[in-house]
C-alpha cells in the first residue's frame, strides 16, 4: 500500500505543479474578478500539497486524497452564529418589487446566501433565524425538517426555502463543490430560459414596434421560450367582449387590499363570462403575437383572468390553433378536479404550481394527471432540494417541469444549480425585470469563470462552490428597497426562540 501511495504522489506531483502555475496565473490575472480571485487564493491557502502526503499515516492519506473539504473549514465543528437581510428593489408589480436576500452566517467565517419568494416579507425568515442557531448547517435536511412547518402556499413559503437555499450554498463552500454535484450531479451544462415577449399595450398594440422588440429578445438576446399574458385585461374595454365586467369590484380598478375585489376573488366566483366576440379579439391578438416570433419558439400564456371552468375551456379551444406550449393557472392550483377536468377538455397543455408549498400537493396534481406540467417556484415550494424532489416525482408520470422565478441571481443561480441536476426540466423563468434591467446581472460577482447566463441559456457553474455567486455590494447598495436601507444590519431581535414548536403530543 506504501509503495502504491508512493507511485500516486510521484505520476500526479507534475500535473499538481501544472494546475497550481495555471491558478497562480489566473490569480495574477488583472481582469480576475476580486471575488474570484479570493476564492483561488482561499482554496491554494486550504489545500494540502501531494509531497506532504509522504509524513502523513495511511489512514491520513487516504482522507486527504478523497476529500473535497476546504481546509479553511472543519464541517463537524460548523455552527450558525447569525442570520441578517437586505432587502433590493427588483421590480415594479405588487408581487416582485420586494427581494429579500438572506445571509447565514457561521463560528467559521463561511456563509450562505439565500432570498425570499419575490414579494414576501423578510420577517417569514428572520422568524427562522432563533430556531437555526447553534445548528450546523450541513445537517441541511434536519435543518429543513425543524423549520418546514412555518411554511405556507405563496409568500408564506418564502422564509423556509431561503434558509433552505443559504444551507446548501454553505454546504458547497464547505465542500468545495457545486450544489449540483451534492444534488447527485448534473444531466445538463446550460439551462434553457423562457422570457416574456417584448411590454407592449396589449389594447392597441403598436405591431412594428412590437415586431422590432420581439427580434431583439429572440435574435440578439437569444431567448427560444416565450411567454405572453393572454388575459382579459386584453379586451375588455372592447364593447360586448366580456359579461358583467361593470359589476365586479375592482375589475376596472385593482385594489388588492379589498377583500371582495376581483382580484381576490377566486376564479369560479367571479361570475366574469367571455362572449364569442371577446374570443374572436383574444384570437386576434394571440395571432399576432404567434405571427411575429413564428412557430419554431414555444410561446406560453398566463394570467388568462378569472373565470370558471367552462370559460377556461372556450378560451383554451379558441387559441388552440395557435399551439400553446401551456395554459397557466386557468383555476387556483387547488382545484384538483377542475384542472383535470380541463387538462380532458383541452388539446393544449395545462400548468401550474407556482404558489405550492412542498411537494405533498404537487403529488395530488400528478397522481391524477391535473395538469400536464408542474410549475414550482422555488422561493415557495421549499427551497433546492424539495424542488428537485417535486420535479423527479413528476417525472415518474411523465411530466415535465418549468420553473417559475422572479428575484435576484441568487434564487436564480439556486434555480440553476436544481435544474442541471433534474432531468425533467423543460426551462426557468425570466421576467422582464432580468432581461431588460441591464443592473441585474451586477447583483453579484461570479466566482467561477461563465457569466450567469449567455444568449438564452444559463450557465451551470463547473468551477465555483456553492451557489457561485457572492454579492456585488456596490450594485445592491444602488438598489435597496425604499422601505429598509439598511445593509446586512444586526437582528439581535430575532435571537430568541418564544414558543414551543413541536406539532405533536
Amino acid at each position: 500500500m506504501k509503495n502504491l501511495l508512493r507511485k500516486i504522489i510521484l505520476d500526479n506531483k507534475e500535473l499538481q505543479q501544472k494546475e497550481s502555475e495555471a491558478q497562480q496565473t489566473e490569480i495574477d490575472d488583472p481582469a480576475t474578478p476580486d471575488s474570484r480571485r479570493a476564492f483561488l487564493k482561499k482554496t491554494a491557502l486550504g489545500g494540502i500539497s501531494l509531497t506532504t502526503l509522504m509524513g502523513l499515516s495511511i489512514e491520513d492519506t487516504v482522507a486527504q486524497t478523497t476529500a473535497k473539504v476546504s481546509r479553511a473549514s472543519a464541517p463537524s465543528d460548523l455552527k450558525i452564529t447569525d442570520m441578517r437581510c437586505v432587502t433590493v428593489d427588483n421590480g415594479t408589480s405588487f408581487t416582485n418589487a420586494r427581494n429579500v436576500i438572506i445571509r447565514v452566517d457561521t463560528n467559521q467565517g463561511i456563509y450562505g446566501l439565500g432570498e425570499v419568494r419575490d414579494g414576501a416579507d423578510k420577517r417569514y425568515a428572520l422568524f427562522l433565524k432563533s430556531r437555526i442557531l447553534g445548528q450546523n448547517p450541513c445537517n441541511v435536511e434536519m435543518i429543513f425538517k425543524i423549520i418546514k412547518q412555518h411554511g405556507g402556499h405563496g409568500r408564506k413559503g418564502g422564509g423556509v426555502s431561503a434558509v433552505e437555499m443559504a444551507m446548501w450554498d454553505l454546504l458547497g463552500k464547505v465542500y468545495n463543490v457545486p450544489v449540483w454535484q451534492l444534488l447527485g450531479g448534473k444531466y445538463r451544462d446550460k439551462i434553457r430560459l423562457y422570457a416574456y415577449v417584448p411590454a407592449h399595450n396589449s389594447s392597441a398594440m403598436d405591431v412594428e414596434k412590437f415586431k422590432a422588440d420581439c427580434r431583439v429578445r429572440m435574435e440578439d438576446q437569444g431567448f427560444t421560450w416565450l411567454k405572453m399574458h393572454p388575459g382579459v385585461h386584453a379586451y375588455y374595454k372592447e364593447p360586448g367582449a366580456i359579461v358583467n365586467s361593470k359589476y365586479v369590484i375592482g375589475f376596472n380598478e385593482p385594489n388588492l387590499d379589498d377583500y371582495l375585489s376581483y382580484q381576490n376573488t377566486r376564479h369560479g366566483l367571479s361570475a366574469i363570462q367571455i362572449t364569442d366576440r371577446g374570443l374572436d379579439i383574444l384570437s386576434k391578438y394571440v395571432g399576432t403575437i404567434r405571427d411575429t416570433i413564428g412557430y419554431d419558439i414555444p410561446l406560453s400564456g398566463d394570467h388568462f383572468g378569472h373565470f370558471d371552468l367552462n370559460n377556461c375551456i372556450r378560451v383554451a379551444n379558441a387559441l388552440e390553433k395557435y399551439r400553446l406550449a401551456s395554459m397557466e393557472d386557468f383555476v387556483p392550483w387547488d382545484c384538483t378536479e377542475q384542472l383535470k377536468l380541463i387538462t380532458d377538455s383541452i388539446n393544449s397543455p395545462t400548468i401550474t404550481g407556482e404558489d405550492i408549498y412542498l411537494k405533498e400537493e404537487f403529488k395530488k396534481l400528478c397522481d391524477v394527471h391535473a395538469v400536464d406540467i408542474v410549475h414550482p417556484d422555488m422561493g415557495t415550494a421549499g427551497g433546492i432540494l424539495e424542488t428537485k424532489k417535486i420535479g423527479d416525482y413528476a417525472e415518474e408520470s411523465d411530466m415535465g417541469m418549468k420553473m417559475h422565478f422572479a428575484g435576484t441571481p441568487v434564487s436564480f443561480m439556486a434555480n440553476v444549480h436544481c435544474a442541471a441536476a433534474t432531468q425533467n426540466v423543460l426551462a426557468l423563468e425570466v421576467p422582464n425585470q432580468v432581461v431588460d434591467n441591464a443592473w441585474w446581472p451586477k447583483l453579484v460577482n461570479m466566482i467561477g469563470k461563465q457569466p450567469l447566463y449567455t444568449k438564452g441559456f444559463a450557465n451551470v457553474p463547473l468551477d465555483a462552490p456553492g451557489l457561485g455567486v457572492e454579492l456585488n455590494d456596490d450594485e445592491v447598495k444602488r438598489h435597496l428597497h425604499a422601505e429598509d436601507k439598511t445593509y446586512f444590519a444586526p437582528t439581535p431581535e430575532w435571537n430568541e426562540k418564544r414558543s414551543h414548536d413541536r406539532l405533536w403530543s
